[in-house]
């Protein structure tokens, strides 16, 4: 089906406000602007519990902020890296789709402050990415969580660091992790699928920004087709845990999103996959004036409900 009208208005709107393209962008233009396209207001801030910064005692220290939904109960957790493909983004940007995953799924949360291409290039992101979430299961006490019951996640770049951590804990043997949520996720680099082909212009993020991000996350084309890089080119996707796997219809990346979890599907990972029709890259981010964003964030609460409680 075509992109969903309202989406179309705010694109072009974004369009309107700001016709730069992404890839005509300085990093720090990229960042000021939030990323490919400043399409719709943030999701209104909902009320949690009890929100957390603390700073880990890896080495390198990673700033982590925690969401808990209630207090007083020992909580499943969802460490969560946040999308902008490795250049852009920040918990404090993805603070209200953080607060909003916390209450619909009933999980703690905690949001990675993971370090940002070109001035640390792959696999910093990944390096961070696996270190916090060791640490999260290392400090589950302090953090009032079940370490039995830790879920890894992501949007966007942050799902295919959320992947990869993943394969990480699979090679180390810890920390053990209990579910994956993939959210419009980056799993290759391959930029001639049919969604590259489809939806590579027009619809927010691009192909051309999709090769900005590669190319300053990491620059070497040898390095991309490694695992930790592109997980759809793990040789091996057994024993990952079970994993639930969000794509739009009009995203570039949709296709690798489908063919990751097709491919944790042959490998027997339980795998639930989702397809949200006429619904572009940042959808979800525009969830106050597109309702299949609120959907899709309930969903999502939903899966890591039945994963984790």
């Amino acid at each position: 089906m075509p992109v969903d009208p309202k989406i179309a208005d705010l694109l072009a709107e974004a369009e309107r406000i700001d016709p730069r393209p992404l890839e005509a962008l300085s990093v720090a233009e990229a960042r000021a602007r939030g990323g490919s396209v400043n399409a719709a207001p943030a999701l209104a801030p909902e009320p949690v519990a009890e929100v957390r910064d603390v700073i880990t005692d890896t080495r390198p220290p990673i700033p982590v902020r925690l969401y808990r939904p209630r207090s007083g109960k020992m909580l499943p957790l969802l460490v969560y890296f946040h999308g902008g493909g490795w250049v852009v983004g920040s918990v404090a940007i993805s603070d209200p789709f953080c607060r909003a995953l916390a209450n619909a799924s009933g999980c703690a949360v905690l949001s990675v402050e993971y370090r940002l291409a070109p001035e640390d290039r792959y696999p910093a992101a990944a390096d961070d990415a696996y270190a916090s979430t060791r640490w999260a299961a290392e400090h589950a006490t302090d953090l009032g969580v079940d370490p039995s019951r830790i879920a890894v996640g992501g949007s966007s770049a942050g799902g295919n660091l959320a992947a990869v951590v993943t394969l990480m804990a699979r090679e180390h043997r810890a920390p053990p992790i209990a579910f994956q949520l993939l959210h419009v996720p980056v799993t290759d680099h391959d930029f001639g699928t049919p969604s590259y082909r489809t939806n590579g212009t027009g619809f927010g993020l691009t192909l051309a920004g999709m090769t900005w991000f590669w190319d300053h996350y990491a620059p070497d084309p040898k390095l991309r087709d490694e695992p930790y890089a592109s997980p759809l080119r793990a040789p091996d996707l057994s024993g990952l845990p079970p994993a639930h796997v969000v794509t739009a219809e009009c995203d570039p990346l949709r296709d690798e999103g489908k063919a990751y979890a097709a491919r944790l599907l042959e490998a027997g990972v339980p795998t639930t996959y989702v397809e949200y029709p006429g619904m572009v890259h940042g959808f979800t981010s525009m969830a106050m004036l597109v309702p299949t964003g609120r959907t899709a964030i309930d969903d999502m609460g939903a899966a890591l409900r039945r994963a984790l409680t």
